[in-house]
């Protein structure tokens, strides 16, 4: 549709929870109809105002720019972490106006810390940032967590280890020296059972390098676009191995929504993943202008940091099979259930397709 553009229609908001309207007729068709007579001028004047308000969404809905000045709908996405390149695609769509664009008034809240999953099931926030091993986890144990666009394809959950140490495979590590991780997480029970920590000392994790730098004989959890980085940065010779090469791959984050928002408001959701989607593709092809608005947020990185990071990611986010951006499949995370449960980590696994949907589902 074109701005300003005459709209020779007759519309009407559907009940559903979405905000598209329905096309029922043209107005002309409206005003020659020959059932429509002299005595129901009142219900032509009624359908009219009615057409006028539509037209006035359909406005809003269809430019490519909000004439009106405000969003229709407002919403809220919680991090789970500070504002870097992992949200690159999110800060993105904020600058860029593409929420806006689309009738959505979009605040981003959360950060270090927050208790993303709890604030969605509570109703504190429309939308958030998890992994999605959270998700399962929490709809084994009865939240009705639904994940509706996964940022990373490949996990850029890593362990990092000193060059000199001469490894070559992510099983070296618990040959020997220390591990920092954070203990309890999913991924370290699933690199205990599969490698065994007897050999190692297992240390919990500090969130900082500084101990990687002094100890040339420390191993630690990292995000493959983080603590490598800025190990580099300080004179450090860290090589990296993902824990997806393990085989513990969960998607890595992951947007999520309850039930009831996905349910209630199935065209609010589908904005929103259009949203990402086209934020993220436009973040992939020039990190720069949302590296800047990051940057003003998150002032610990500098935006070399910034740079290097979102160049460390891309392959993770556009996976090995040149799958769409933010693509979930029912075979990982039937896989993802399975693994959980054989840990024990969860006691029943939940129904693949109860955790997760794709973007055309979300409009039926």
């Amino acid at each position: 549709m074109v701005c300003g553009q005459a709209l020779p229609l007759a519309v009407a908001l559907p009940a559903d929870g979405s905000v598209y309207p329905t096309i029922l007729f043209s107005v002309a068709e409206f005003q020659t109809n020959s059932r429509v007579t002299t005595p129901d001028l009142s219900m032509v004047k009624s359908h009219l105002l009615i057409i006028l308000a539509a037209i006035g969404c359909l406005a809003v809905l269809g430019c490519s720019k909000n004439p009106e000045g405000t969003a229709s709908v407002p919403s809220s996405i919680a991090l789970n972490w500070k504002a870097e390149p992992e949200f690159g695609g999110l800060y993105e769509a904020q600058r860029a106006g593409l929420f806006y664009n689309r009738g959505v008034k979009m605040e981003i809240t959360g950060g270090p810390g927050a208790p993303v999953i709890q604030m969605i099931a509570a109703g504190k926030a429309a939308f958030g940032i998890a992994s999605a091993d959270e998700v399962v986890i929490a709809r084994a144990r009865g939240s009705d967590i639904v994940a509706i666009f996964a940022t990373y394809q490949t996990s850029p959950q890593g362990l990092m280890a000193h060059a000199s140490r001469g490894f070559h495979e992510i099983a070296d590590v618990f040959r020997g020296g220390t591990l920092a991780v954070e203990p309890g997480l999913p991924y370290v029970k699933y690199l205990e059972k599969k490698f065994g920590f007897s050999k190692i000392r297992v240390v919990p994790y500090s969130y900082s390098i500084a101990p990687f730098i002094t100890d040339k004989q420390l191993s630690q959890q990292c995000f493959i676009t983080s603590e490598p980085i800025a190990a580099r940065r300080l004179g450090g010779d860290p090589q990296v191995f993902l824990v997806a090469d393990a085989g513990y791959n969960p998607y890595t984050a992951v947007v999520v929504t309850s039930g009831n928002i996905l349910r209630t408001q199935r065209t609010l959701v589908l904005m929103i993943i259009e949203s990402l989607r086209e934020g993220w593709e436009k973040y992939l092809s020039n990190p720069d202008p949302a590296d800047q608005v990051m940057s003003k947020l998150n002032t610990e990185m500098d935006l070399a940091t910034f740079k290097a990071a979102a160049e460390a990611q891309k392959k993770l986010i556009l996976g090995a099979h040149d799958t769409r951006v933010g693509t979930m499949t029912a075979d990982r995370w039937s896989q993802l259930a399975k693994q959980l449960a054989e840990l024990k980590i969860i006691s029943q696994e939940p129904r693949a397709e109860d955790c997760f949907i794709q973007a055309s589902e979300s409009a039926r």
